[in-house]
């Protein structure tokens, strides 16, 4: 046994994480893994990925070029070690990185005596690099490990959450590093402030319009600008921004489902991508509620949200992964994939018609639940009406249950979904998919935003306040149901 496998063990033990479980492990073992205690061994594993003074990477695509520390790579994955993918994730996206860093400062890693916390200074030193270097805009999404900008797209979501990340992780930075962050979130709340209502590339890379979820994560930025106590500027039409965004998010309603991406000039609910392309209804949309603005308790949302997990969980839809009926004999899952249309696994040469399902989406939706649970838990009530009917009988909730028995089944129903990503993990190694029918993980390996999903879905579920004096023997009538 290496080095590195030796902390990984003596990690796995500290946590303790079963030694031994796999994917061919007893049912008990997967379903009593406690998922708080096996967070603190996947992080570990997640910030293999980020760079540092003493851990650095040498740029595959450009041999003798070097990290700089606070690169965060997409993941360890380019052609020439990974057969059957033939993309590059060796690179920093700034959205994936953002996503990174907050479940960094989220973690409660050592702090240097006298400074702060080593990862997050070294993430803040190189998002001030890449934004300096962003070319041709701001928006710029991918960077080398050097912090040079590749070429790629302009996605307007990347310095919104940017600007969460650092304002996440602004108490664990030393005084210097702080003036720093404070500089680059200034900046990019300029750059949105004259973007906002601008088409962008969207989330998943592949078409330009109005995006549900870049909305949404700016909205949220704006808003926690405005609302900062860490003497950030605001700007003064800041507040103009946030109503407008908060109208154009609704626009994306087309009476059954949000729209992922809107077309200009089109008129609300109608799609930049033709429906028979069967790009929605798209997960992004639940990534919207965990990374932006969006709350869990939106009915319009969980309309959504029950038409995703029906399309890969029904096994009456075109789109329906049989793995999923293997791990419902087992009382796991579903895995969910991107939206049903998809053919991208990896490889782009090869695409393979509706695609496969994603640790990130699964772990994003068992986020929702949890979210949602804990909404109920505050509120006493739960929001069941005609349009979140269908959500909450997929998860045997209905109009007479309490918001105790809720808020509980929620839960359960999260644990199940990430149980499965475990389930199917190569040995809590987390890669970008599994495969449809088998299970095995596929594509690129060793995501960086599978890690940081999971962990943030976890804090989710841990997190959430539990009022049983509050919820009992409520029935979901009184969150104002229409029947």
């Amino acid at each position: 046994m290496n080095i590195t496998s030796t902390i990984h063990h003596a990690a796995r033990a500290r946590a303790g994480v079963p030694l031994a479980l796999g994917r061919q492990h007893p049912k008990a073992a997967y379903q009593q893994t406690d998922l708080a205690a096996l967070a603190n061994y996947l992080i570990l594993l997640m910030l293999r990925n980020v760079t540092s003074d003493g851990y650095v990477i040498e740029d595959p695509a450009n041999p003798g070029q070097y990290s700089a520390p606070g690169c965060v790579i997409a993941a360890p994955s380019f052609p020439a070690n990974t057969p059957g993918v033939d993309q590059d994730y060796v690179y920093n996206w700034v959205r994936d990185a953002a996503i990174t860093a907050i479940e960094i400062a989220a973690a409660g890693l050592p702090v240097t005596p006298g400074s702060g916390m080593p990862s997050l200074i070294d993430y803040v030193s190189f998002a001030r690099l890449c934004q300096t270097n962003a070319h041709p805009t701001l928006g710029h999404a991918c960077f080398t490990v050097a912090g040079q900008p590749r070429p790629w797209t302009e996605q307007n979501d990347g310095p919104a959450i940017q600007s969460l990340a650092l304002l996440h992780a602004y108490p664990q930075l030393d005084a210097a590093t702080q003036a720093t962050a404070k500089q680059v979130i200034e900046t990019n709340v300029s750059y949105l402030l004259g973007v906002y209502q601008q088409p962008t590339t969207n989330l998943w890379e592949e078409h330009e319009g109005l995006s549900f979820f870049a909305r949404s994560v700016q909205l949220r930025c704006l808003r926690e600008i405005a609302a900062n106590s860490y003497g950030i500027g605001v700007a003064g039409d800041i507040t103009t921004a946030i109503a407008w965004l908060e109208n154009a998010v609704r626009d994306h309603w087309n009476g059954s489902y949000y729209v992922t991406m809107l077309k200009p000039g089109a008129g609300p609910g109608v799609s930049v991508v033709p429906e028979e392309l069967g790009y929605d209804p798209n997960i992004d949309i639940v990534s919207a509620c965990v990374y932006g603005a969006v709350p869990a308790s939106d009915t319009k949302l969980l309309a959504t949200a029950a038409r995703l997990r029906s399309q890969w969980a029904d096994p009456n839809s075109r789109a329906f992964y049989p793995i999923n009926a293997a791990d419902e004999a087992r009382g796991i899952g579903p895995l969910l994939g991107r939206y049903p249309g998809d053919t991208y696994d990896g490889d782009v040469a090869h695409p393979v018609t509706g695609g496969h399902p994603w640790a990130l989406c699964t772990c994003n939706f068992a986020e929702l639940y949890y979210r949602l649970a804990n909404d109920i838990d505050h509120a006493g009530t739960v929001p069941l009406d005609s349009l979140s009917e269908d959500f909450f009988g997929q998860v045997g909730v209905t109009r007479t249950t309490s918001a105790l028995d809720a808020a509980t089944a929620l839960r359960s129903a999260g644990d199940a979904m990430l149980r499965a990503v475990i389930y199917h993990s190569d040995r809590y190694e987390l890669s970008e998919q599994f495969d449809g029918t088998s299970g095995y993980e596929k594509s690129v390996h060793n995501l960086t935003w599978s890690y940081a999903s999971f962990l943030s879905a976890v804090r989710a579920r841990t997190s959430g306040s539990k009022l049983p004096g509050k919820a009992a023997g409520k029935s979901t009538r009184a969150a104002g149901s229409k029947k």
